[in-house]
């Protein structure tokens, strides 16, 4: 009985290390599809803009459709909207599969996470509300912007994951966060981003913050 019992701590003593191993492993490899995903979505962008004079598409993400009014001080851009299709409806002829869209590790959200204030929930997952589990820099459209006229390329987020508890700690973002935690809950955030020069890369909440400050 004693030999048994030893055996069995043995086992649950493995298991215990094993088992984060392995969890670390499974989301190493969601990472993994969800940045093949965006260099994806970068190849299809490329063959729709060589077919529309080399302007990325007149398009919007789902933020933009059910909360329009994050556009409010930019009224022309906002009457817009309404008419614009989402970005993967638009370049759906220039990809794959719909499936691109949709980030393995898409939990949904509650609130945007760099402003908890603003309710935006999607469930189970973003992308079977939507179809979609990335954001779009949308200036890029409202501008008629093609690939040529960014300044810097290589600085500007084009696509990325909606919310960083994704890929990131801290669980998900809500409206009822202390303003004391806030900081330290989106600094264990990490979005992976599309660059206007279709690199991709994860970034931290402030890198990602630093490509929205890039000017186009």
């Amino acid at each position: 009985m004693i030999e048994l019992l030893v055996v069995i701590a043995i086992i649950a003593i493995l298991a215990a290390l094993l088992f984060p191993v392995f969890a670390r492993a499974k989301e190493s490899a969601k990472k993994t599809q969800c940045i093949s995903n965006l260099r994806q979505i970068g190849s299809g962008l490329l063959l729709y803009m060589g077919d529309s004079d080399d302007r990325f598409p007149f398009a919007v993400d789902p933020i933009d459709k059910v909360r329009p009014e994050i556009w409010s001080t930019y009224p022309d851009f906002q009457a817009q909207i309404p008419t614009m299709p989402y970005l993967h409806e638009a370049i759906q002829p220039y990809i794959k599969s719909k499936e691109i869209f949709h980030c393995p590790s898409d939990g949904g959200t509650q609130v945007l996470d760099d402003r908890p204030h603003i309710s935006f929930v999607t469930s189970p997952t973003m992308y079977k509300t939507y179809g979609t589990s990335y954001f779009f820099r949308t200036e890029i459209a409202f501008k008629a912007f093609s690939q040529d006229r960014f300044q810097f390329p290589a600085d500007v987020n084009v696509l990325m994951d909606a919310a960083g508890h994704w890929h990131g700690d801290g669980g998900m973002m809500t409206a009822d966060v202390d303003p004391f935690f806030f900081t330290a809950k989106i600094k264990g955030y990490r979005y992976n981003t599309l660059y206007g020069d279709m690199h991709v890369k994860s970034l931290i909440f402030d890198q990602l913050q630093k490509a929205w400050n890039t000017s186009l």
